[in-house]
């Protein structure tokens, strides 16, 4: 029976690889260092380190992010306590400006909110809104680097999968189908290695981008119900309340004490 050479080739592939990845060209037992960073190839050693250098990137991005977006820093509890003690004590300018010099998310919503006082609750409330949805948005914004890196990697280590497969192939053609296991050892590992990178980045790239991503729309979200929480006396009538918390009854014109 004639044996397909498609098939054929690719089983010579697959059963020289281990051996390929073991042995160098002296035969001698490779190092890990050479194993997973130090190809056979040039093309492919600089594959395996510009995914290192974005590995590095999104370690380091991704520390960032998580110290710039704590709940500490984007909803402060020192800020939350200071203006709602000025805003129960009817200093408004006071806390117009204390918000105007403070950099966090909860300040600039504030901000927002008691700029648009003199035009009503409603667009107070409007105000704080439209806020919300820009600041988030710069917020989320930075983070989609993460995503970015978290998409391109394995495109990126596909790329070497299948360059370092065309150059095994094209050893095998050259060997009339019959080579040498160190002769396909730079064209395996290359397909390997990058293969393994271009994971190693991507994984830990897009599961921090999620948990970021997750947080941020948790501590938003958080911020503005704060936020509407503190501008709640604004509201018509909210200071005509009992001591029961509901709103007493608004008297009718008719009932007179004459």
């Amino acid at each position: 029976m004639r044996r397909n050479p498609i098939w054929y080739s690719v089983a010579v592939v697959l059963a020289a690889a281990v051996p390929a990845l073991a042995q160098d060209e002296d035969g001698k037992s490779m190092s890990l260092f050479q194993m997973f960073f130090w190809t056979g190839d040039v093309l492919g050693i600089l594959i395996i380190w510009l995914l290192l250098l974005m590995s590095v990137f999104s370690i380091g991005y991704s520390i960032k992010a998580f110290i710039d977006f704590r709940k500490a820093t984007l909803l402060p509890e020192e800020f939350h306590d200071h203006v709602s003690t000025m805003l129960n004590e009817k200093r408004y300018r006071e806390a117009i400006d204390y918000s105007e010099e403070d950099s966090s998310y909860l300040a600039k919503l504030l901000t927002g909110a008691l700029g648009e006082a003199n035009n009503g609750f409603g667009a107070m409330e409007r105000a704080v809104e439209e806020v919300g949805d820009a600041e988030t948005t710069r917020m989320l914004r930075p983070i989609e680097y993460l995503n970015v890196v978290g998409n391109i990697s394995p495109m990126i280590g596909l790329f070497g999968t299948v360059y370092g497969m065309i150059r095994a192939f094209q050893v095998l053609v050259e060997r009339g189908g019959r080579p040498d296991a160190s002769e396909l050892a730079a064209g395996i590992s290359t397909a390997l290695v990058t293969t393994f990178w271009g994971l190693v980045v991507a994984i830990p790239a897009l599961a921090v981008y999620a948990l970021i991503r997750n947080k941020v729309d948790a501590l938003t979200a958080e911020g503005m119900l704060i936020t509407e929480e503190l501008i709640r006396p604004f509201r018509p009538g909210s200071r005509k309340q009992s001591g029961s918390g509901r709103p007493r009854a608004t008297p009718k014109p008719e009932a007179s004490d004459e």
